[in-house]
């Protein structure tokens, strides 16, 4: 196949002439765009803005608490011996009263049996002592002996009547043994975990009690706050007990009510009130111990469990913004305020808080400023606005 090549020629004059009318043509296209990218941009933005006011702000706090039954004993023996019955279960509800555990009585009893030996042994002795005394009483007053003889049957009675006593508090020590082999419960509670099993040796000194017994009627969560959170609090309470007129030389604190959050995640459906703190701030860790009662009718919260615990705090006359009306760079939060000409400005906050869906701002806005609350992306430093009121 032939394949045949053409060139076009053009004059030198004719090739000047197009290559400036190009250029021209390219030249006012893009005058044309600029200038209407800048018309554009020049041109002001609708958006909504809010205006800075002071408010109530409530924040919530969160401590991690453990929770505790009011009434905790530890069921320990008082006697050592082969553990012979164990009457209840674990997690078992018993009342006060009730028999719990037994231990084998065999060897007390003996010694009970033998102090009541002694006892009567005792008895036979200062009997027999009072008869004598009272056999040489007429023979002293007729003279027949002398007073000599009866002083001395009357402390043979003295001695007789004191081993008497002595055998009798032998006797209620034996029977106060015997007893302890019976293990009833001290409060009415829920039982914990046992440890032993039947014929194990219990002794007094043993590491583990026999079981844990938790009144849980009513409960305590134990928790701590840091000291910042506690100035706050006093410095809260000072402030009312002025406005009010009231004097409070101990500075007892009232906190607002506390809210548990167990460990699913659900929230507990009743309130508590802390009801006591301690005196003291931990050195290592800064920290304040507190506690919070919380009703448990229920018995959903037991010994050992965790939670979380809740505690509001109403800050006035704050100043707070929608969080959607920030941006963050690094470590920094912008917003974005208008100027009396309805530029924007970009300015840097400091945010103190959170409340809700809002931040509470400790400075970088003052009364009165607008603050754009969409629309970031669309505007830069200098752009004109035109405010939405919200």
């Amino acid at each position: 196949m032939l394949i045949m090549k053409f060139k076009r020629t053009y004059s030198k004059p004719l090739f000047y002439a197009l290559a400036l009318l190009l250029g021209t043509t390219s030249l006012s296209s893009c005058f044309n765009g600029k200038s209407e990218e800048k018309e554009l941009n020049s041109k002001p933005i609708a958006l909504p803005v809010y205006q800075v006011d002071t408010s109530s702000a409530t924040t919530v706090k969160t401590y991690l608490g453990t929770i505790e039954g009011k009434v905790n004993v530890e069921i320990r023996p008082q006697v050592e011996g082969i553990l012979q019955e164990i009457y209840v279960d674990e997690g078992t509800f018993v009342e006060k009263g009730q028999k719990l555990f037994k231990v084998d009585a065999s060897a007390y009893q003996e010694v009970l049996n033998n102090a009541v030996a002694n006892q009567n042994v005792a008895k036979a002795k200062l009997e027999n002592a009072s008869l004598e005394v009272e056999r040489l009483k007429p023979l002293v007053e007729n003279d027949v002996i002398s007073d000599v003889r009866l002083q001395s049957v009357k402390s043979d009675y003295d001695v007789a009547k004191a081993s008497l006593d002595q055998a009798t508090a032998a006797v209620r020590s034996a029977q106060i043994n015997r007893g302890f082999t019976v293990i009833t419960a001290p409060v009415s509670g829920y039982i914990g975990r046992i440890p032993k099993r039947i014929g194990n040796l219990v002794t007094k000194g043993d590491k583990e009690p026999l079981t844990v017994l938790s009144d849980v009627q009513e409960v305590y969560v134990y928790f701590a706050m840091n000291e910042s959170d506690f100035l706050y609090f006093s410095k809260v309470q000072a402030k009312e007990d002025s406005l009010r007129g009231i004097s409070n030389p101990k500075n007892h604190l009232t906190f607002p009510e506390a809210t548990l959050i167990l460990a699913d995640g659900e929230e507990y459906n009743k309130r508590g009130m802390v009801d006591a703190i301690n005196g003291q701030v931990d050195r290592t860790t800064g920290s304040i111990s507190l506690r919070a009662s919380f009703p448990n009718d229920d018995n959903i919260l037991r010994n050992g469990s965790t939670g979380t615990l809740k505690i509001s705090e109403v800050r006035r006359g704050v100043i707070q913004i929608p969080q959607v009306a920030t941006s963050e760079l690094q470590d920094r939060t912008f917003v974005y305020v208008l100027n009396e000409n309805n530029k924007v400005e970009r300015r840097s906050i400091t945010i103190k808080g959170k409340s809700k869906d809002n931040y509470i701002v400790s400075s970088g806005l003052n009364i009165g400023d607008r603050v754009l609350l969409s629309g970031l992306d669309k505007i830069t430093d200098g752009s004109s606005v035109t405010p939405i009121p919200q």
